[in-house]
């Protein structure tokens, strides 16, 4: 009976220590914490939830801040200026360029480049590869490939940031596909931003009063 209780307290020692192990926190549980609170951001911006996506980014940047590798905080920073950029609010990723001279990573810096529209072909191999069909047909002037490699793309964020870019070269079509994309996801920000676009666009009157109506309704 001895023997089978030390082998049970045996176990359960195992157990505990085991568990403990596996609870330990990571080293760069900064980094997670970050990613983490920027996909917050993410969502909560493009949803027009301002309050909640300014606590989000604070979040992310302050973990961020805990290291003194740069990197993330670059990612963070260009993906505010590529959320903004998206919707067309004002933003030359300033607080990039602040940081920029820490920052080897060659990805972040064509992708900067791809951002403010200054890419060089050469660059094109080093940008995130949902991007790399994207830049290429866009440098070629063939928009409906361009487009057609923007919904190829896994990330719903990415598909919006690449089509602000080529925006005035997007026809009607294209543009509702993104306004049902926006809409199905509840991204309000974007929602409103197409809208706007098509309602720009549309030459027949009683179309452009229909939209005039559906974005009144949406913004109260």
């Amino acid at each position: 009976m001895k023997s089978f209780n030390l082998i049970l307290i045996s176990i359960l020692l195992s157990i505990v220590f085991f568990q403990g192990c596996s609870l330990k926190t990571p080293e760069n549980q900064w980094e997670y914490n970050s990613s983490n609170a920027f996909n917050s951001y993410k969502k909560s911006f493009l949803m027009n939830e301002k309050e909640l996506a300014k606590s989000d980014l604070q979040r992310a940047i302050k973990y961020a801040k805990q290291s003194a590798d740069l990197e993330q905080l670059a990612r963070i920073y260009l993906g505010v200026c590529a959320l903004n950029i998206s919707v067309e609010q004002d933003d030359n990723c300033q607080s990039y360029k602040e940081i920029a001279e820490f920052i080897s990573s060659k990805e972040l810096k064509s992708y900067f480049s791809m951002l403010l529209k200054k890419e060089e072909k050469e660059e094109i191999v080093n940008l995130p590869i949902q991007y790399q069909s994207f830049v290429k047909y866009k440098f070629l002037k063939k928009y409906d490939l361009a487009f057609k490699s923007i919904e190829s793309m896994e990330q719903v964020t990415s598909q919006f940031i690449a089509a602000s870019l080529i925006k005035n070269n997007i026809n009607k079509s294209q543009v509702k596909v993104l306004i049902k994309k926006a809409s199905f996801y509840g991204y309000k920000k974007l929602v409103l931003f197409w809208l706007d676009y098509l309602y720009e666009i549309e030459n027949n009157q009683e179309q452009k009063q229909l939209i005039a109506k559906k974005i009144k309704i949406l913004k109260l």
